[in-house]
């Protein structure tokens, strides 16, 4: 199903005043391509990290999905799957778009998950991945299945990313998190904090790659 109101996109409501790195609350915190691009005539599968208010996150397909542009490519997404097309179709785009001849096209797609909307790019016409989560460390050490930290000390979080081109976002429901949009990060848990919840990264690759991980966490 699609639906005209995914043309204009938010994510999550813009009344909402929990800090971005809050898992407890209802929103859309990442959409995902695998692969973000397609070559032409193959197809790519989308799937969005969902953040929900008193449960944990959850991944699923988006429940809607509409082309927002290109016009001429408007068939290009059937649920969650994204198809791009031939030769044929991806040139007719890059003349709709002004493009030249064998850059990849931007397929903005709006989904919808739950009532709440966000958009995504997916580039057609070429070959790339979703980025790989490397050098994630909580407290120096590599993440266990579940991760216990101290409480009301400082935990230092670090992932491998370069802050001037990738976008790394740290989110936790236990804890207050701070310097959330950098690869070095750490969260405290105060007495008065949620002492259980979920730890999760998210991080973006400037060419449209996103990869995401989720740990049990809580304060001992």
């Amino acid at each position: 199903m699609k639906r005209a109101a995914l043309l204009v996109v938010l994510v999550g409501c813009t009344s909402d005043v929990d800090p971005p790195w809050q898992l407890d609350h209802e929103r859309i915190i990442a959409v995902r391509s695998t692969p973000p691009h397609v070559p032409a005539g193959t197809t790519a599968q989308l799937d969005l990290l969902l953040g929900h208010k008193g449960a944990p996150t959850s991944v699923a397909p988006p429940e809607l999905t509409s082309v927002v542009s290109p016009a001429s490519l408007a068939n290009a997404v059937s649920g969650a799957t994204v198809t791009a097309p031939d030769d044929a179709g991806l040139a007719a785009a890059r003349a709709e778009l002004m493009l030249a001849d064998g850059a990849p096209v931007p397929l903005v797609v709006g989904v919808e998950a739950g009532g709440l909307l966000a958009t995504k790019t997916v580039w057609l016409g070429d070959t790339a991945d979703n980025p790989a989560l490397t050098g994630v460390t909580v407290n120096g050490a590599a993440p266990a299945a579940q991760i216990v930290v101290g409480k009301d000390v400082d935990v230092p979080l670090a992932i491998d990313a370069d802050d001037s081109i990738q976008i790394v976002s740290w989110l936790t429901s236990c804890g207050t998190m701070h310097d959330f949009d950098l690869h070095l990060a750490h969260v405290h848990v105060l007495p008065a904090d949620p002492q259980t919840g979920e730890l999760a990264v998210v991080l973006r690759n400037p060419d449209g790659g996103v990869a995401w991980q989720v740990w049990p966490i809580s304060a001992e």
